[in-house]
């Protein structure tokens, strides 16, 4: 796992294959809060990723050890439960 304590606000995540996943809102704990604006359909309260998913932060990008489509699946809600729970 990267240092979480060089992810700043605004910075962009994006996927092991490069694909666009979101962007830092901050960095709570050990998850990372993704801003508002990213939450697709859940648009009205933030979604989380964990920080052991960060597998380096590099310029203005998180860049994380899964792919994209895999990194979405991967979201959480604010208590931790996993989004894709909600979304069956």
């Amino acid at each position: 796992m990267a240092d979480l304590s060089e992810i700043k606000e605004h910075m962009e995540i994006i996927g092991a294959d490069g694909v666009h996943i979101g962007t830092v809102d901050k960095v709570e704990g050990d998850r990372i809060k993704m801003t508002k604006a990213d939450s697709g359909s859940h648009s009205d309260h933030h979604h989380y990723l964990s920080g052991g998913l960060v597998a380096a932060v590099e310029g203005n990008q998180v860049r994380l050890s899964a792919a994209g489509d895999a990194a979405v699946l991967l979201e959480e809600e604010d208590g931790g439960e996993p989004l894709s729970d909600k979304r069956s």
